[in-house]
């Protein structure tokens, strides 16, 4: 079973169905208490826009498990990619 991100929140996915974008944003994961099968540290990870989630310092980030879910903004530190760096990442995925 998935634990939940926040009090405040429900780290359910949001059914999105993940389509890459070109302003998709990744980050990279510093901390990973609390999810250890989700996250790893020293990780790159796509994250999902979500502007009620940031409100409550919350990102969503498609994770271990290929699904988007709410995590604490703090445990990833956003990462500007090169358009080329992006485009491999994209078709790996």
């Amino acid at each position: 079973m998935k634990p939940m991100a926040s009090a405040r929140k429900n780290s359910k996915s949001n059914g999105s169905s993940h389509k890459q974008s070109k302003s998709e944003v990744f980050v990279l994961c510093v901390r990973n208490e609390g999810y250890p099968a989700s996250l790893e540290p020293r990780k790159l990870y796509a994250t999902v826009r979500d502007a009620s989630a940031a409100r409550h310092s919350l990102m969503r980030v498609i994770d271990e498990s290929g699904e988007d879910y709410l995590y604490p903004a703090d445990y990833f530190i956003t990462i500007r990619l090169p358009a080329n760096v992006k485009l491999a990442l994209s078709r790996a995925s």
